[in-house]
């Protein structure tokens, strides 16, 4: 199917979805977080039917475009005509978000080096830094039960997650859901950039110095307060500049 057939058969608002989650696909892959074919970011396609997008398998993330994004619906059949197929694993995790959370437009979940790390750890992230705290004021956990194949994990990933944004696989990796794919970007940007500061952290080997717990409290605000109430958008455009001038193929 070709780019000008698949924007010709979908909406405007949906094409736009296109567009801005596969340039998240092509920015994970700029800063070496993809995991060849085997992670995922999802958003929702809007509109009254509950049906949402995600990565072909088998195309690496530097590859996905707009169109070739696949179409599900929450039992993971394809909506729209497409070559490929949908990586199970990840729609086990990604259906069982958006089924939950209306506000859960866009879900992304990675394996970073840093974050499964930081997701072996016992103490989970740490308030070490200015980067841990956003998430910190959000954050939940869900225990590690295997490769995501069962679907009676999804109610237990649903409960663990609730009503944040931040999540932590045990022994897995990291996960952000939000209502925009730039607040979602976002999110993870600084989740991942709180993992890597911790692991480095840890390597020098010395005691490390906890933020007080009384700052944690007015975190949410001064995050507010940087974006200019803007959230992920304020940075978006600026990422999307950066795949322009490289090349990437999220537009087509």
């Amino acid at each position: 199917m070709t780019t000008t057939n698949v924007r010709d058969l979908v909406s405007a608002e949906e094409w736009q979805v296109r567009v801005d989650l596969a340039a998240c696909y092509n920015i994970v892959a700029q800063y070496g977080w993809d995991d060849l074919i085997f992670t995922h970011i999802s958003a929702r396609v809007p509109g009254p039917e509950h049906h949402f997008l995600i990565n072909p398998y088998g195309m690496m993330f530097e590859e996905v475009s707009a169109s070739s994004l696949v179409k599900v619906d929450l039992q993971g059949n394809k909506v729209m005509a497409s070559e490929y197929e949908i990586n199970p694993a990840g729609f086990t995790i990604h259906s069982a978000v958006h089924e939950a959370r209306a506000d859960a437009q866009c879900v992304m979940h990675l394996h970073t080096n840093a974050g499964v790390a930081v997701s072996a750890q016992q103490e989970g992230l740490r308030a070490i830094s200015q980067q841990s705290l956003f998430p910190l004021s959000n954050l939940s956990y869900h225990p590690y039960e295997g490769v995501a194949l069962n679907p009676e994990e999804k109610k237990r990933l649903v409960a663990d997650l609730g009503e944040t944004q931040f999540m932590i696989l045990r022994n897995h990796g990291l996960l952000t859901c939000a209502e925009t794919i730039a607040d979602a970007f976002l999110g993870m940007y600084i989740l991942q950039r709180a993992c890597e500061i911790q692991v480095l952290a840890q390597s020098g080997g010395q005691e490390l110095t906890p933020i007080p717990a009384a700052i944690l409290a007015g975190i949410q605000q001064a995050g507010k307060t940087v974006t200019r109430n803007a959230g992920g958008q304020l940075a978006w455009p600026g990422l999307l500049r950066r795949l322009d001038r490289s090349g990437a193929p999220y537009k087509l």
